[in-house]
């Protein structure tokens, strides 16, 4: 199946509310093209670890009698949305995506599920994630190309997404595992400020966020203010800004900085061609475009993110430590060989290392923020190329492709997108916006006008 930006329709459902409210078109009559497309693709792409086809049918009904009733909850009423098998359903389990476990129901719902229940959404079913979202991979396919990663740890929702299951699903990112799945699986996706959303259950970390992935960027942003107006964020953050009912409008940014990474070595000579001339393009349309060689601050946060994976891995390994040592103790058969090493690493940290490490991460923050008065967001790929052959990485140190590109955002806590506005050799190469924390409102405007004029007919 191959994938062109300008060309390949996704599943919407913003445009469906509309139907709905006039009586042309029903929320059950929605759910039901969804599970006609996945009893079509399940079997190949592999995107779901179970479906609650019951309990979604009995949440469309209630939704299309609201919408008969002209009285829906909010614009995302009678949604079917995915949720990452990280995050707690009451109704169904909650298995990590560990075999250790397999069966584990603890019958309550997490903050952001209470949310999207409450605005009408339909928590169709859970997707596939690495285990504990780290690195050992599911069995989920890319629905471009089989043979092909969909990335992970978010690699069923954003698999579900691209193969057009469901308009939208829910992620999680640690170290790259929103905008790395959503930039191989041609997603929109969000992977917001830190701590714009309620982990809930996911507050051990320090760096974790949850994220949206979308069809679009209008379903998104309905899902994500619906989301934050009624749980907010993590405690002791403000949560998303922005209005529910409310798209920001595209906005031209004037100045933007190309971000490198660690990773711009290894970019794939094909990938960085396509992203050279997607800036050449911004830069003919007014658009100042520096990159580090320009800007001595550039430069400073370039070297203070040079070690990104690194630095983030050796954080969360400090963290994970004890979840992984009860892992370990009750289940040792079960735990895999990626999981073991970050346990291994994570037993060879002292306190003292870590608390360099999070003062090194303050330091980035720092850089970025000295960005502010001077440019409007940040570009760069949220993966060196497109989703990797799974044959070629599954014995590699990511096998589940490159996390460099997509790591930044998550040290920094910053808002990022990824747009859907390139290709590469027939499959998506996903375009990384970021702006700085609490931005993402602003950014996504930024983000909607460069996917806007990206993908126009010239």
């Amino acid at each position: 199946m191959k994938y062109c930006p300008q060309d390949t329709k996704l599943l919407t459902f913003h445009d469906a509310y509309q139907a709905f409210l006039k009586g042309t078109d029903t929320p059950s009559a929605y759910l039901e093209r969804c599970l006609e497309v996945i009893d079509k693709r399940e079997p190949i792409v592999k995107a779901w670890v179970s479906l609650n086809v019951e309990g979604a049918r009995e949440a469309a009904k209630a939704a299309t009698k609201r919408y008969k009733n002209n009285a829906p909850l909010s614009m995302i009423d009678g949604m079917p949305i995915g949720i990452k098998d990280m995050i707690e359903t009451k109704d169904m389990p909650t298995e990590l995506g560990s075999p250790a476990y397999k069966g584990r129901h603890t019958y309550r719902d997490s903050a952001i599920i209470w949310a999207l229940r409450e605005a009408g959404a339909i928590i169709l079913g859970k997707t596939v994630t690495t285990t504990l979202a780290f690195l050992d991979p599911g069995p989920t396919t890319n629905p471009f190309d089989s043979r092909r990663t969909p990335g992970g740890s978010s690699s069923g929702s954003a698999a579900a997404v691209g193969a057009g299951m469901v308009p939208v699903t829910i992620g999680t990112q640690l170290v790259a595992s929103i905008l790395r799945p959503a930039g191989y699986c041609g997603n929109w996706a969000l992977k917001p400020s830190i701590g714009a959303f309620n982990r809930g259950e996911g507050l051990e970390f320090s760096q974790s966020h949850h994220g949206i992935l979308a069809s679009n960027e209008i379903d998104l942003w309905h899902v994500a203010t619906e989301i934050a107006h009624r749980v907010g964020g993590d405690p002791g953050y403000p949560g998303l800004y922005g209005q529910p009912n409310h798209i920001p409008p595209a906005q031209k940014p004037s100045r933007l900085a190309i971000l490198e990474t660690e990773g711009w070595g290894r970019v794939e000579p094909s990938a960085k061609a396509a992203f050279n001339q997607a800036v050449k393009k911004l830069q003919e349309s007014g658009i100042s475009v520096l990159q580090r060689t320009d800007c001595n601050k550039i430069e400073a946060l370039e070297q203070s993110i040079a070690n990104a994976v690194e630095l983030s891995l050796r954080i969360s390994a400090w963290e994970h430590r004890w979840i992984l040592e009860n892992m370990a103790e009750q289940h040792p058969e079960k735990i895999g060989k990626y999981l073991r090493k970050h346990l291994e690493k994570s037993r060879q940290l002292t306190l003292a290392e870590y608390r360099q490490d999070l003062a090194a991460r303050d330091e980035a923050r720092a850089r970025l923020k000295a960005l502010e008065p001077i440019y409007d967001g940040l570009i760069t790929l949220s993966a060196v190329g497109i989703a990797p052959i799974v044959a070629a990485i599954e014995n590699s140190q990511f096998p589940t492709g490159d996390l460099s590109m997509g790591c930044p955002a998550s040290l920094l806590g910053s808002a990022a997108y990824n747009v859907p506005a390139l290709s590469d050799q027939g499959m998506p190469l996903g375009l990384q916006i970021m702006g700085q924390q609490d931005w993402d409102e602003r950014t996504l405007g930024y983000a909607r006008w460069i996917h806007q004029y990206l993908i126009r007919a010239d």
